[in-house]
């Protein structure tokens, strides 16, 4: 996990996770719009995750 992506998580979670394949996209953008910091957690969850 690079700086760089821990930052855009923080900024804007669904970008950071846009690698990851669309279903992550999709739950970080989701999860994102019902509020800020369950974005964030998921998408530092699915960046730390290293599969």
């Amino acid at each position: 996990m690079g700086c760089f992506r821990v930052i855009l998580a923080i900024v804007f979670p669904p970008l950071a996770v846009i690698g990851k394949g669309c279903g992550s996209f999709i739950i970080v953008f989701l999860l994102t719009l019902c509020g800020w910091v369950p974005g964030v957690i998921a998408a530092l969850i699915i960046l730390n995750n290293p599969n």
